[in-house]
């Protein structure tokens, strides 16, 4: 991403929120919240708004989603 996305340019992530199970479908997941996923992206992106999605699975109970829009910070 650092090396295709231009500068300004904007990227949305979509992730399991952190305070969800930590498996789906009997799969272990990796949660997510502001900082971790800045931690993960590094410097080059500023963090411009999140936000939170309730899914309904198919057994009829919510999983909670985080979604995270960055842009792209001018490279020095």
């Amino acid at each position: 991403m650092k090396r295709t996305l231009l500068p300004g340019g904007h990227l949305v992530i979509m992730t399991f929120a952190t305070d969800d199970p930590k498996k789906c479908s009997g799969l272990d997941i990796v949660q997510y919240d502001v900082e971790k996923m800045q931690t993960e992206l590094g410097d080059g992106f500023e963090l411009v708004k999140t936000g939170y999605e309730v899914h309904m699975t198919p057994a009829g109970k919510g999983q909670q989603f985080a979604y995270f829009h960055f842009t792209s910070r001018p490279k020095t």
